[in-house]
């Protein structure tokens, strides 16, 4: 089922030809759609009259349509439908922004007795709407009966005019998967859910958690990941949550619901999963050591389980964050010990790096879809840390590998030549990127400090005055560079901007945080997980080590609206060139180009990939190299201190192997 439609009405002799034609109508037009037959989010709204869908599509009127026969019936269905959807707007005090059924329901309902014979292109030419406060009232009621709740003083009914705000206010409606996610139950032990980055994992299983707390009064359910900064940072956001939500029971934290990061404390047996479980069986707690992994602990600890003859179960449900930080072991363990289903959600695509983001095991849910970035920003950031735009490659994806990723892949079966693209967003769906790129390559001429320190304050003068409503903290500027010029250019920074803008300066690498209604001024080792409407990176040379590449991809997807990227151009004349281009097709075709590596190409790359990943110190690695080069022992401590300052502790092979050989020649010539 692709990710435009959701069904969750039943299929039937009666309703089949209309489902299959309005799901093939929403991958054909790329438009969201969903059919009910009950408001989702509630399991309290039931009706008696059988046989009648309700179609939900943004920008069109509500349809109901019937295939009962029974006109009375099908009229009794809608009052009472209508009637619900009034409650649910009061709760979730909707109300006061779009008003009372009666004011709208003329305007933007529409019933249709007789749904055997309906054309599906028919029925959503006459039911589309032409003013867009109409669209957006229709697309709130939407949320509402999807259970995908805005914050109606965020988003609000007014229609909003810049691209900042367009952006910002933008009426969030799950996808056909997502939505999936949260109201089908597979009936399996164990459900995994995965997904890049910016898919939405994490606020599923917030909302998963939120039905399946209030679906019964006396479940115990888990949620856990393995960072414990995470596991705070979910637990803190759990009693929000629900007062949004709307969850009228109480958190009984320790009794019904536990949110702690997996591994725990021995004096604390709520302090994580596994200590729990150990608590709660009597078994033996492991703590972390040289011979001790998480993964012995877990695999220690069900083998003492299976020793039991029978045991009640510690949880109804588990539900596991961030997965790809676990071994399987622990996923058995919970599996063990959970009476219904452990939710398993990860990131097979955690650096764009990672050896393999095909997992081994096949997900029931695959969220494709980056919601936090503009797929143009997020196809240009792929394609320059992957180096597609260089006629040497740094990754490759195979065709499904990109697939999972989120990209349609076209090849041209004559030159080989790929066309990746990404499906469009309703997030990005009203701006016009023709005349305002989501990304933009600043090249410099001269002294880069001083050059890039005016770029920056002119793009923030320039983004205050194209966005009137851009506040301080909507703008993000992260260095990539690490030396001592990085920092003066942030120490400047923080004396000019006040002086031109008004606004103060935030050195996050030192405060370790975002600060409200201040410019956001950080390396690039303090901005995951954090986002903003626009970022400007700065960068004097685009090295071609791994490191640098994940971070400048990395760094690069932090914008929901628009990414620039402040360079050298005296220091990068071989790459700037292609660099511009791709992102000029990208721009104007939407779509990434790139020439496939050759099969010796992919060796290479696979080879230096598991070079980056692998676990040998950078002692090790620089040694392996040495030995490959012949440097004598003499030279080899010097050698390695120089290496460290040229290039840091950077596992690229061919960077390392090639900055080696041009020192190690230096230092044999100094020594004659």
């Amino acid at each position: 089922m692709n990710s435009f439609f959701f069904l969750q009405a039943d299929k039937n002799d009666s309703n089949h030809n209309l489902l299959d034609a309005l799901e093939q109508w929403s991958s054909a037009t790329q438009t969201q759609t969903y059919v009910i037959d009950r408001p989702l989010g509630d399991n309290k709204y039931s009706y008696s009259h059988k046989g009648a869908i309700v179609v939900l599509v943004p920008k069109r009127k509500i349809t109901f349509i019937d295939f009962s026969d029974d006109a009375g019936s099908f009229e009794s269905f809608v009052e009472d439908f209508i009637e619900d959807l009034g409650s649910i707007s009061d709760k979730y005090r909707y109300k006061e922004a779009i008003g009372r059924p009666r004011k709208w329901k003329d305007e933007l309902l529409v019933t249709l007795a007789d749904g055997r014979s309906l054309n599906v292109e028919t029925t959503m030419a006459t039911n589309a709407l032409a003013d867009p406060a109409k669209e957006r009232i229709t697309e709130l009621i939407i949320s509402l009966l999807t259970g995908s709740i805005n914050d109606i003083e965020r988003v609000r009914v007014d229609i909003p005019e810049s691209r900042l705000d367009k952006v910002k206010r933008k009426i969030q409606l799950f996808d056909g998967d997502q939505t999936r996610f949260v109201y089908q139950r597979l009936g399996k032990p164990q459900v995994r859910i995965q997904g890049l980055s910016g898919t939405g994992k994490t606020e599923l299983l917030l909302h998963k958690l939120k039905e399946l707390y209030v679906d019964r009064p006396d479940t115990k359910i888990a949620l856990t990941c393995h960072n414990k900064i995470l596991a705070d940072s979910l637990r803190r956001r759990i009693p929000d949550f629900f007062n949004f939500m709307k969850v009228e029971q109480q958190i009984k934290w320790g009794e019904r619901l536990w949110c702690t990061h997996a591994w725990g404390y021995s004096n604390n047996e709520n302090s994580g999963v596994y200590r729990y479980i150990c608590g709660k069986y009597q078994l033996p707690f492991q703590r972390w050591s040289v011979t001790t992994s998480f993964d012995k602990a877990c695999s220690d600890a069900l083998a003492e389980l299976k020793k039991m003859p029978e045991f009640p179960p510690a949880f109804d449900y588990v539900l596991i964050d961030e997965s790809q930080d676990f071994p399987e072991s622990f996923f058995d363990l919970c599996q063990a010990v959970t009476k219904d289903v452990v939710y398993i959600a990860g990131d097979f695509f955690q650096s764009i790096f990672d050896e393999s983001v095909t997992s081994s095991i096949s997900p029931d849910f695959l969220l494709s879809k980056c919601y936090r970035t503009d797929p143009k920003t997020l196809m240009f950031a792929h394609a320059v840390g992957m180096g597609l735009f260089e006629s040497e490659k740094l990754r490759w994806l195979e065709d499904k590998e990109w697939e999972n990723c989120g990209y349609l892949v076209d090849k041209d079966p004559v030159t080989d030549q790929y066309k990746l693209k990404r499906e469009p967003l309703r997030r990005f769906e009203d701006l016009d990127n023709e005349q305002t790129p989501s990304v933009e390559i600043v090249p410099t001429v001269g002294d880069f400090s001083n050059r890039a320190v005016n770029s920056i304050v002119e793009l923030v003068k320039r983004i205050a005055a194209e966005n009137p409503t851009v506040s301080a903290e909507d703008i993000g500027i992260i260095f990539l560079d690490n030396n001592k010029q990085t920092y003066a250019m942030a120490d400047k920074l923080q004396q000019v901007i006040p002086r031109s803008t008004g606004w103060n300066v935030n050195k996050a690498y030192e405060t370790k945080q975002k600060v409200p209604n201040e410019l956001f001024v950080s390396n690039r080792n303090n901005v995951k997980g954090l986002e903003f409407p626009f970022v400007i990176c700065i960068t004097e040379y685009i090295g071609r080590s791994y490191t640098y590449r994940n971070a400048l991809y990395m760094t690069l997807t932090r914008s929901f609206l628009q990414s620039f990227v402040i360079v050298s151009s005296e220091r990068n004349v071989e790459v700037l060139e292609a660099l511009q281009q791709g992102l000029a097709v990208i721009n104007g075709e939407g779509i990434i180009k790139a020439m496939p590596p050759t099969a010796a190409e992919k060796d290479h790359i696979r080879t230096a990939i598991k070079y980056s990943n692998s676990n040998m110190s950078f002692f090790d690695f620089t040694h392996m190299i040495f030995d490959e080069i012949n440097v004598l022992p003499l030279f080899r401590p010097n050698l390695l201190d120089a290496l460290k300052k040229v290039v840091g502790e950077d596992f690229d092979h061919d960077n390392v192997k090639e900055t080696a050989e041009f020192l190690y020649l230096k230092m044999q010539r100094g020594s004659e």
